[in-house]
Parts: structure tokens; C-alpha cells; sequence
């Protein structure tokens, strides 16, 4: 006698949906314009961040080799996806002066999606080379 397979009805499988792009915002601190501005350009040039807000008088209070510290400084914010953190995080700590540069990411945990699309969109993390164009003539500066 011989086994007779039973017979199944297969079911479509559904593909794990994927998950929507979220944002990751990555701070930093540095001590100069020129340095805020280095690694700004570097992270959008590279398409490792769509945008890096450079706000300028920061104070920042801390202790650093047992004394407390007063310094003015630049605070960095970078819009990126999480995928991107860790080359964000090595350019940061490659561009920034500082022995222990504040490097912390935080996601958005609420964002508006068309801006979210945007970030998604821009920040790749692979270099478009028409960026290599030259701009507009001129420095950019903080105000």
C-alpha cells in the first residue's frame, strides 16, 4: 500500500512589510565655526545627513579632568537614518578636535512624513558626485 500525501492548501505569503524610514538626529559639539561648518559639509557632501543645524553660543558646563569647565561652543544637529549612525559617528569623531567629542542619537519618535521621506531620500550614505560642483561663490557663515 502506498502513502498518499495529504494535500495542502497553500496560503500567499506575505513578505514582512518594510518599515517605514524614521529620522535620527545625532548631536555634537565642537569649539569653532570653522570646525561646525567642516563637519556640516562633510555629512551632507557624503550624504551621510540630509541636514545639519549649526547653532552657534552654546554654553556648556562640565567637569573635564577633575575641574569644571566653562566653554562657548557650536551644537551640531544632524538629520539622518539610523542605518547611518555609525559613519556619522566616525566622521564626527574624525573631524572633531575635542579627546572625548559628545556624539548622542536620538531618534524622532514623531515626525512629519513628507520630511521623514526627505531625510530618507537625502541621506544614502552614497556620495552624488554633481556635489563636487562648485556652488555659488562665497563662504557660508553663522550669523
Amino acid at each position: 500500500m502506498t502513502a498518499r500525501r495529504a494535500s495542502r492548501t497553500l496560503f500567499p505569503v506575505k513578505s514582512p512589510a518594510k518599515a517605514a524610514p524614521s529620522v535620527l538626529v545625532v548631536v555634537t559639539s565642537v569649539g569653532t565655526e570653522q570646525q561646525a561648518l567642516d563637519i556640516a559639509h562633510h555629512l551632507v557632501e557624503s550624504q551621510l545627513a540630509a541636514c545639519v543645524n549649526i547653532l552657534p553660543g552654546v554654553r556648556s558646563v562640565f567637569r573635564w579632568k577633575g575641574k569644571v569647565q566653562h566653554e562657548g561652543e557650536f551644537l551640531l544637529m544632524a538629520k539622518t537614518v539610523p542605518e547611518n549612525f555609525e559613519r556619522v559617528r566616525d566622521l564626527m569623531k574624525e573631524l572633531n578636535v575635542y579627546e572625548l567629542p559628545e556624539i548622542l542619537g536620538f531618534l524622532a519618535d514623531h515626525a512629519d512624513p513628507a520630511f521623514v521621506k526627505w531625510v530618507a531620500e537625502n541621506a544614502t550614505g552614497i556620495r552624488n558626485p554633481s556635489d563636487d560642483e562648485e556652488d555659488e561663490p562665497g563662504e557660508a557663515t553663522i550669523d
